[in-house]
């Protein structure tokens, strides 16, 4: 648990080195990373907002699951964890980071109900830029790069937190070995015509 809080944690701070470094990694990783636009359905997904050190964040996955179970909301799908903050700006306790787990839409009747940073919603459908981190890359900052470059490049812009999709055991607590979709929400770019 500990060594994928200390992960997540770099994870985040990736993100804006990822940014300033897009141009440097971009002719690296471009041709390498496939990144694609993919149309990401509405879904319903039991989300918690935690707030802490990434640190201590395994333990918050670990009750979702254990509210999920006891509220007979069947997980659907993989785990994701969307970066509401970057701790390069905010101590570590004041980190914000949104669990989230797809669940059927029978759990809709349960909204409102799960606690104070608990609760169900409905996702609408959105358009996202996804690159995938593979088993073994301990640092995604170079397909953070790729990401945002590429963006650009395709005419696109960031509406969105970054969303990270666990594809195996996120409970495992080895980063390194879990293979991930980064993903990024985006739209066209139109520019204004005034």
């Amino acid at each position: 648990m500990r060594k994928l809080s200390k992960i997540l944690l770099l994870l985040v701070a990736s993100m804006l080195v990822a940014v300033a470094a897009a141009e440097i990694y971009a002719g690296q990783t471009e041709e390498k990373s496939e990144i694609t636009i993919r149309k990401i359905e509405s879904q319903v997904v039991l989300y918690t907002i935690y707030r802490g050190e990434y640190q201590k964040i395994g333990q918050s996955i670990g009750n979702i699951y254990g509210l999920a179970m006891k509220n007979q909301i069947w997980p659907q799908g993989s785990i994701s964890l969307v970066y509401l903050n970057n701790p390069q700006y905010v101590s570590g306790e004041h980190c914000l980071v949104e669990i989230r787990i797809p669940v059927g839409k029978e759990a809709l009747k349960k909204a409102g109900t799960l606690g104070e940073m608990t609760d169900v919603k409905t996702l609408p459908a959105m358009e996202m830029a996804v690159a995938v981190k593979p088993q073994g890359l301990a640092d995604p900052s170079p397909i953070y790069a790729a990401l945002y470059t590429w963006i650009t490049k395709q005419g696109y812009m960031v509406t969105g937190s970054c969303r990270e999709v666990f594809l195996t055991n996120a409970m495992s607590g080895n980063y390194v070995q879990m293979k991930t979709e980064i993903m990024l929400p985006v739209q066209k770019f139109t520019p204004n015509k005034d």
